[in-house]
């Protein structure tokens, strides 16, 4: 595979618009998708990868395990194939920037907004979760933040369902900075894996900074198996203690003392939103969360199944003081009896009524399915809806549920699919007629030439035949307009030969008709058809108009001396020719006696007009003894010329000239 320019298109159906950015296996291009007039995002194998099974595993498995996965903070998958000699993936594109890039932009990041885009993290995760998909590179290189703040988790390359049968190698794949420690060390992951990353995730949002770095990945793996997890607020002082202590419970080097799933992280990070933006001061946030650990008898639980507390959070020892007085024991009771009270009003069960859903978008669903208090899971069916839209829900609409109730969707994905039949070489009317057979419609129909397709028959479709679509998707469809047409040349003012040779050498035929013109000198081209200019077929026959001379009218030339007759016969355009014709009247010697085409008829240029004009012969007398004499009575001599002017032909005439 070559590297990559715009307007390439990839498996015939996606146009390379841009490229997005490259990463460890494959390079990712914003590419408009032909078939169904969308942007996605195209993620290409390294060609020097193409060939190796381990590599094309995790990014075949990366196009499974995403593409099981519909969720508004998960990326979309839409396609794969091969292609060039190697893979690619074509997934939801989405402007904006990475979780990384965010950081090292806009840090340090507010603890309200690095709470509310993790929360959008531990969705994602936890939809993963359960469906038996563990992502094991949760990184913020792999979470993509909108310009609305919403967050999406994308490249789940080394995800795996269930227990892991990858190799030890292979079990370790990820990013260090954000390596659980039993895949540092090479052990079976689970979703707590996933959660101690997103752990991490939360630690850089707050501070700027990863808890472990070093100048080889290997240092830092081993910082994860060993060394204690600093706490965020050690970076920086204004992390309040809350996030402090669901940092470090996150980061536990047990799986078992992390949070038991990302439901529990999520209802600890939503509590600790919801304690600072109460307003309170740090020391009210610590007294509180110390008084409720001890009512709950948990202040010196290291193993409690929630995050460490007040003096837990701060690991605070002071000196042992005297007796309190009596009022403080009397506060301290009052105190423990409101903790007591909150705890009841706190797990009460509160009942919201279910918001109906069904006929709206997945993500508008999702969203007031949020707003109920509610959560949701979504299951993907075929319908003739359009993709993503709700078709079902259970509970049904209107249904009182107990807050934080699970709202099953099914939700459409579309009529399924359906491999696109061979059009090629086909009509038009036909190609038509069979794609609507197989299910699919004809998008464009785009006509180009083509030197072996006769003309209104499809060169090709894209997608190409065999490619499997959704039914009811649109095909593009190339047509033939025929050969490559060729510009035919302006041969008008040319003369005929030289028009007919030039058309020649461009490869098209001639056929000629003349036309009178007294403005066109006889012979040159009048006009043409095609005009000059415009594209026709090689071969095609071009049609000239060459001038001809009007006809001229034969004036009277009767009468006239021979020398006038032929100046006026030439003068007029016309050849005279002259016969000589003997008379015996003096007078017409030398005058034309008659003409033939007679006077007023019509004839081309150029066309001979004989005259005929007298030859004075004088008369013979014959003598009264018998005997021919000439006049003046001298016989002529043997042999000699008989007649005036040396003998006239028997004929009368002195021959044409």
């Amino acid at each position: 595979m070559t590297e990559i320019a715009p307007d390439t298109i990839i498996d015939s159906r996606y146009k390379v618009l841009s490229r997005i950015g490259a990463g460890g296996m494959a390079e990712v291009f914003c590419a408009q998708d032909q078939s169904l007039g969308r942007k996605v995002a195209l993620k290409l194998l390294y060609p020097r990868f193409a060939s190796d099974t381990e590599f094309v595993e995790r990014f075949r498995r990366e196009a499974s395990s995403a593409a099981s996965l519909q969720h508004p903070n998960v990326v979309g998958i839409y396609d794969r194939g091969r292609w060039d000699g190697t893979y690619y993936i074509a997934m939801e594109y989405l402007p904006g920037r990475t979780l990384k890039q965010v950081i090292q932009q806009d840090s340090p990041i507010d603890p309200i907004r690095a709470i509310d885009l993790t929360v959008q993290v531990l969705k994602a995760a936890r939809f993963a979760h359960r469906r038996g998909i563990i992502h094991r590179d949760l990184k913020p290189q792999n979470v993509l933040i909108d310009d609305e703040d919403r967050a999406k988790v994308t490249d789940f390359g080394i995800a795996r369902a269930g227990a892991s049968d990858m190799t030890e190698t292979g079990s370790i794949m990820g990013t260090a900075q954000y390596l659980s420690p039993e895949q540092a060390q090479g052990h079976a992951v689970s979703p707590q894996s996933d959660l101690y990353s997103i752990g991490v995730v939360l630690f850089e949002l707050l501070t700027g900074h990863v808890p472990f770095d070093a100048d080889s990945a290997v240092s830092i793996a081993l910082k994860h198996v060993s060394e204690p997890a600093p706490s965020p607020s050690a970076f920086d002082p204004a992390v309040p203690p809350e996030l402090d202590a669901i940092v470090l419970w996150a980061l536990e080097k047990e799986p078992a003392r992390r949070p038991a799933d990302a439901d529990a992280f999520i209802h600890a990070l939503e509590e600790a939103r919801d304690t600072i933006l109460g307003g309170e001061s740090r020391g009210q946030r610590t007294a509180s969360f110390a008084a409720g650990a001890y009512a709950a008898g948990l202040a010196t639980d290291a193993g409690a199944a929630g995050p460490p507390t007040g003096e837990q959070a701060y690991d605070l020892d002071e000196p042992r003081r005297r007796r309190p007085p009596w009022w403080a024991w009397v506060l301290g009771l009052l105190a423990i009896a409101g903790v007591a009270v909150a705890i009841v009003l706190l797990t009460q069960t509160k009942q919201v009524t279910v918001p109906g859903v069904v006929g709206q978008q997945m993500s508008a669903a999702q969203r007031r399915l949020d707003a109920a208090g509610l959560e949701w899971d979504i299951e993907t069916v075929r319908s003739a809806k359009p993709v993503n839209e709700v078709v079902a829900q259970s509970p049904a609409q209107g249904r009182r549920v107990d807050e934080h109730s699970l709202v099953r969707l099914e939700v459409s994905g579309g009529p399924g699919t359906v491999d696109v039949p061979a059009v090629d070489g086909l009509p038009l009317a036909k190609a038509t007629a069979k794609l609507q057979n197989a299910g699919l419609n004809v998008g464009d129909t785009i006509r180009q030439a083509d030197d072996t397709v006769p003309e209104g028959n499809v060169i090709r479709s894209s997608p190409a035949a065999g490619r499997n679509v959704e039914r009811g998707g649109g095909v593009t469809l190339y047509v033939s307009t025929g050969p490559q047409q060729v510009s035919i040349p302006d041969v008008r003012g040319f003369t005929r030969t030289d028009a007919e040779s030039t058309l020649a050498a461009d490869g098209f035929r001639t056929s000629v008709t003349e036309q009178e013109s007294t403005e066109v000198d006889p012979g040159d081209v009048i006009s043409q058809s095609p005009e000059g200019g415009t594209d026709a077929d090689p071969g095609s026959t071009i049609a000239l108009v060459v001038a001809r001379a009007p006809p001229i009218s034969i004036p009277d030339v009767v009468g006239q001396a021979r020398a006038d007759a032929e100046a006026t016969l030439s003068g007029a355009g016309l050849t005279p020719r002259v016969s000589l014709q003997p008379v015996e009247d003096q007078a017409q010697d030398g005058i034309v006696l008659s003409q033939r085409p007679d006077q007023g008829a019509t004839a081309a240029r150029g066309a001979p007009v004989r005259i005929f004009v007298g030859r004075y012969v004088e008369p013979v007398t014959p003598p009264d003894d018998g005997t021919t004499t000439t006049p003046g009575g001298d016989s002529p001599p043997a042999g000699g010329d008989t007649g005036a002017g040396g003998g006239a032909p028997s004929d009368g005439t002195d021959g044409s000239q």
